[in-house]
């Protein structure tokens, strides 16, 4: 079976058990850590042709979302990067990161951040092997980003180039 990518609105019903999910294991890794500063989500910011939402399928079941929306003028931010539980460690969180790269540069992006939190090793390393640059001491303990004055978040940046990403595509 043949693996495709699909452009969703996030708001659709089928995104929500995912979602639901992965605020889920969220929960379980920090538990309220992030709720003081939560965002609230507006849907708006991942709609054409600042934002989108993706999905990779298989046999016509969703295996990893992910999403950018707008940080700045030039810069998009990945979201909600996502893989099936039974399907992880498998490169499609990387698929996902070079689709959305791919796109955000085709939408006129020119650079791309994220953020994760400080107990997602399996995330820094999977933003550090698609050449993220950290905006952290990846040689610290990933807990102390959860003391003042920090906030928990690892942030990355990236440059995207028209030929690394014509190598991906």
């Amino acid at each position: 079976m043949r693996d495709r990518f699909r452009d969703v609105s996030p708001e659709a019903a089928e995104l929500q058990p995912i979602l639901n999910g992965l605020f889920a294991e969220y929960a379980a890794r920090y538990g309220d850590y992030f709720s003081r500063s939560a965002e609230v989500e507006q849907t708006e910011w991942y709609l054409a042709p600042q934002g989108l939402f993706l999905v990779l399928e298989r046999g016509g079941e969703i295996i990893a979302t992910g999403a950018y929306k707008p940080f700045d003028a030039q810069t998009a931010e990945i979201k909600r990067i996502w893989t099936h539980p039974q399907l992880r460690q498998q490169g499609l969180a990387a698929k996902i990161v070079q689709q959305l790269e791919h796109r955000a540069l085709l939408a006129g992006y020119s650079h791309i951040y994220l953020t994760t939190g400080f107990r997602q090793p399996e995330a820094v390393r999977l933003y550090l092997s698609q050449g993220y640059q950290p905006q952290f001491d990846i040689h610290r303990n990933p807990e102390e980003y959860s003391l003042p004055p920090y906030d928990g978040r690892l942030r990355f940046t990236k440059a995207l180039s028209v030929a690394r990403l014509s190598q991906t595509a």
